[in-house]
């Protein structure tokens, strides 16, 4: 197998402008309490404010408006629990060619209609990672569209960088950038735009305790594939990639990890804090800094907040 193509700190620039006039320039938060808490200046780069309400529309816009004109309009071909298929929906319709997303069929019901309302083609498949490629390949072969990965895909991992750029454009030079790690685009080009900036920057990826796939891989200098996850974040349940983990070796980043408990209360006091809807994926950094909050005292850091499309009759601390 060929190494994969890594994206580079220009890629990401060019991400940059490339979706300029369609992606939001969505808000940086302070809170007064979260900074007490953690002996820290914190900054939250909001992305769930972002289009489709996460930070995914920023890498499915640079995948799909890179594209040349005859291939877009064969179509986009992606798979997604949720959020990836928004924003490649959305991009999709901005640039006026059809999107078929393979969906696992227990992803949230927020994120289904919000496919549907885009007018993304749903597919629903069995909630494995098997199920979603083998579906996939199904119908890029029935449609000759193009696949835009949700996350090993160069584009993709590049226009997720830009969140980065735009968080230190806007609160200035961080020590510290954390960000959640589910297959690794966020994570990657997180690094990658934090240290084309400042290589001295400390990136943190912040991962459940019980989908600790991207920490096991570092940890024992191998992708791991066949580990189950069982996180209420379903954002965060698929494998690491491959360009993932060479960025993420090449970057030297570190993964924290959170458990169920501890994200659950990061979510509900972000909620309270910072007055804004975030999901429980979004929650994992700040569970995983008060962790180790004695490790980050008189440090600036900036929290990337990954998406806020959570089903408000499922909230995880209501009774059943």
């Amino acid at each position: 197998m060929l190494d994969p193509v890594l994206p580079t700190f220009d890629d990401v620039r060019a991400a940059a402008a490339r979706i300029a006039p369609h992606a939001l320039r969505t808000p940086v938060l302070r809170n007064p309490e979260l900074d007490a808490l953690l002996g820290a200046e914190v900054h939250f780069k909001c992305e769930n404010l972002q289009r489709g309400g996460a930070f995914k529309f920023r890498g499915a816009c640079n995948a799909v408006f890179a594209l040349d004109e005859a291939t877009a309009r064969r179509g986009i071909v992606a798979q997604s629990s949720g959020n990836h298929g928004t924003a490649v929906a959305i991009a999709a319709s901005l640039r006026g060619v059809p999107a078929h997303v393979v969906v696992p069929r227990n992803a949230p019901a927020i994120k289904l209609a919000q496919m549907r309302e885009h007018g993304a083609n749903v597919i629903l498949c069995e909630p494995t990672m098997a199920a979603r490629e083998s579906e996939s390949q199904r119908v890029l072969a029935q449609t000759g569209g193009t696949m835009v990965h949700p996350f090993d895909d160069p584009r993709v991992a590049a226009g997720q960088g830009t969140a980065t750029l735009e968080l230190i454009e806007q609160a200035g030079p961080l020590d510290v950038v954390v960000a959640p790690v589910s297959g690794g685009g966020l994570i990657s080009g997180t690094a990658i735009a934090a240290h084309g900036i400042d290589p001295a920057t400390t990136v943190i990826g912040a991962e459940p305790a019980q989908a600790a796939d991207a920490f096991e891989s570092l940890r024992q200098d191998r992708r791991i594939t066949d580990m189950v996850p069982d996180t209420i974040c379903d954002g965060l349940r698929a494998h690491l990639g491959r360009i993932a983990f060479e960025v993420l070796r090449r970057e030297r980043v570190e993964v924290l990890l959170a458990s169920e408990a501890q994200i659950v209360a990061a979510m509900r006091l972000q909620w309270d804090r910072l007055k804004v809807i975030i999901e429980p994926s979004c929650a994992v950094p700040l569970a995983a800094l008060l962790a180790t909050r004695e490790r980050w005292r008189g440090r600036r850091i900036g929290i990337i907040l990954s998406g806020g499309n959570v089903d408000l009759d499922r909230l995880p601390w209501q009774s059943a």
